[in-house]
C-alpha cells in the first residue's frame, strides 16, 4: 500500500536525500572554468596594454566579453531546446578555449578585442546550458543545494585562479591564456564523459516544457529576473568596480588589500553556500530572496560610510553571506517556474544579470563622478530593495515540493 501523500512529501525533504550525480559533475566543471578565468582576469589589462593602447581600449576588451555574452544569450535557449544541454555546453566551452588560446598568440589589439568578444559568446552558451541542465537534473526539493554546489565550484576556482595567474605572468604575459584554454579542455572532457545523456535522466521528458508565455507571467520567474538584475548591478557595478577605488582613495590603503578583502569575503560566501542552499530548499525561495536582498541593500549603504579597512571587510563578509542566498534562491525559483525543462527561461534570467553587470558600472561611475560614494552605492541598494519588495508577491510555497499553498 503506498504511503499517504503527506508522508511522501516529508520523505522528499529528508536531509539524507542524495543530489544527482550531474550536480557534482557540473560543480567540477565550474571549478575548472573559473580557475582558468581567474588566471586570466588579473593579467588581461596588462597584456592589452602591452600592445601600446590606452586604458579606454583596455576597458573595451573587458566590456566586449560582457556585451557579447548579453548579445548571444537570446539564442541560447532555442539552441539548447534543439541540440540539448550537453552539446551546447561542450560547444560553448570549446569556443572559449579556442578564443583564449588565440588571444595568447594575438599579434595586435584588434585581434585581442575580437577574440575576447568571441569568448563572451562561448561563455553565454556554457553558462545558460549548465544552469538549464542543473535545474533540470535536480527536483524542486534539491535546487537550492544544487545551485550551491555549482556556485561553490565557481568560487573555489575563482580563489585559486589569481594566485596561479600571478606565477604564470612571471613567466610570460601570454602563458595564462594557454593555461585557461587547458583548464577549459579539461572541463569540456569532464562534461562529455561524465554528464548523463538526456535520455537517461529520470523524469526529464515525461511532460512537455511549460510554454514560455506561461513562465513569463509567473511571479516567481519575474521576481527572480528582477533579483538577478539587481545582483548584477550590485556585485559587478558597485562591489567589484567601486570598492577597489574606495579602499585606495578613501581608506588610503594599498591596492593589495583589495585582493585580501575580496578573498576573505569569498571564503565567507563559500562557507555560506551549504546553509543557504538548505534554507532555500526547506524554508523557501521567497523568504530567502526577501531576507538576502534586504540585508544586501543595507550592507551596500553601510559600505559607503566605512571608516576603516577592517570594518569594510566585516561588511563585505556580511554581503558575501547574503550573496550566497542571492546566487541560489532566484535560480531555484526559475527552475520551479519552468520545471527545469527549457533553456529559454534560463537564458532570459541570465540576460538580466548580464544587463545589470553592463549598466551598473557605468551608472555607478557616473553617480560617483557627479555626487558621491553613498549615491553610487545607494543605486544598487535601491534595486535590491525593489527585488526584495517584489518577492513579497511570490506565492507562498511548501518547502518540500515547491507547490503553492494558501496564504
Amino acid at each position: 500500500m503506498p504511503a499517504p501523500r503527506f508522508f511522501r512529501r516529508r520523505e522528499a525533504a529528508l536531509p539524507s536525500e542524495k543530489l544527482p550525480r550531474d550536480v557534482y559533475v557540473l560543480g567540477v566543471i565550474a571549478f575548472f572554468v573559473m580557475v582558468g578565468f581567474g588566471v586570466v582576469v588579473p593579467v588581461l589589462p596588462v597584456y592589452v596594454r602591452s600592445f601600446g593602447v590606452g586604458y579606454l581600449e583596455v576597458g573595451a576588451v573587458v566590456s566586449a566579453f560582457a556585451v557579447m555574452r548579453l548579445a548571444a544569450t537570446p539564442f541560447c535557449g532555442p539552441l539548447i531546446d534543439r541540440a540539448g544541454e550537453r552539446t551546447i555546453l561542450a560547444i560553448g566551452i570549446g569556443i572559449v578555449a579556442v578564443s583564449s588560446a588565440l588571444v595568447g598568440v594575438a599579434q595586435n589589439y584588434p585581434e585581442v578585442l575580437l577574440l575576447r568578444g568571441a569568448g563572451g559568446i562561448g561563455s553565454a552558451l556554457f553558462s545558460v546550458s549548465a544552469t538549464t541542465l542543473l535545474l533540470g537534473s535536480a527536483p524542486a526539493t534539491q535546487r537550492g543545494r544544487s545551485m550551491g554546489i555549482f556556485q561553490g565550484g565557481f568560487l573555489i576556482g575563482g580563489m585559486a585562479g589569481p594566485a596561479v595567474g600571478g606565477l604564470l605572468a612571471g613567466i610570460s604575459l601570454r602563458a595564462p591564456f594557454f593555461f585557461y584554454a587547458g583548464t577549459l579542455v579539461i572541463a569540456g572532457v569532464v562534461g562529455l564523459v561524465l554528464l548523463q545523456p538526456a535520455a537517461t535522466r529520470v523524469g526529464r521528458d515525461v511532460q512537455p516544457p511549460i510554454p514560455l508565455a506561461t513562465v513569463l507571467t509567473d511571479r516567481r520567474f519575474r521576481a527572480a529576473c528582477i533579483a538577478n538584475f539587481a545582483q548584477g548591478w550590485g556585485s559587478i557595478g558597485v562591489r567589484s568596480t567601486l570598492i577597489p577605488v574606495l579602499i585606495v582613495e578613501l581608506l588610503h590603503e594599498t591596492a593589495v588589500w583589495t585582493g585580501i578583502a575580496f578573498a576573505i569575503a569569498a571564503v565567507a560566501q563559500t562557507l555560506s553556500l551549504g546553509p543557504a542552499g538548505r534554507f532555500v530548499d526547506t524554508v523557501g525561495r521567497r523568504p530567502a530572496i526577501i531576507g538576502a536582498y534586504s540585508v544586501g541593500a543595507a550592507t551596500l549603504v553601510a559600505i559607503a560610510f566605512a571608516t576603516s579597512l577592517w570594518f569594510l571587510i566585516v561588511l563585505l563578509c556580511l554581503y558575501a553571506v547574503a550573496a550566497a542566498f542571492m546566487g541560489t534562491a532566484p535560480a531555484a525559483a526559475v527552475g520551479d517556474a519552468a520545471e527545469g525543462k527549457s533553456g529559454k527561461p534560463v537564458a532570459i534570467f541570465s540576460a538580466f544579470s548580464d544587463a545589470g553587470a553592463i549598466i551598473g558600472p557605468l551608472a555607478a561611475g557616473a553617480l560617483l563622478d557627479a555626487f558621491s560614494y553613498p549615491a553610487a552605492f545607494t543605486s544598487a541598494a535601491a534595486l535590491m530593495l525593489v527585488a526584495a519588495i517584489y518577492a513579497i508577491r511570490m506565492p507562498r510555497l511548501t518547502p518540500t515540493l515547491a507547490q503553492p499553498v494558501a496564504a
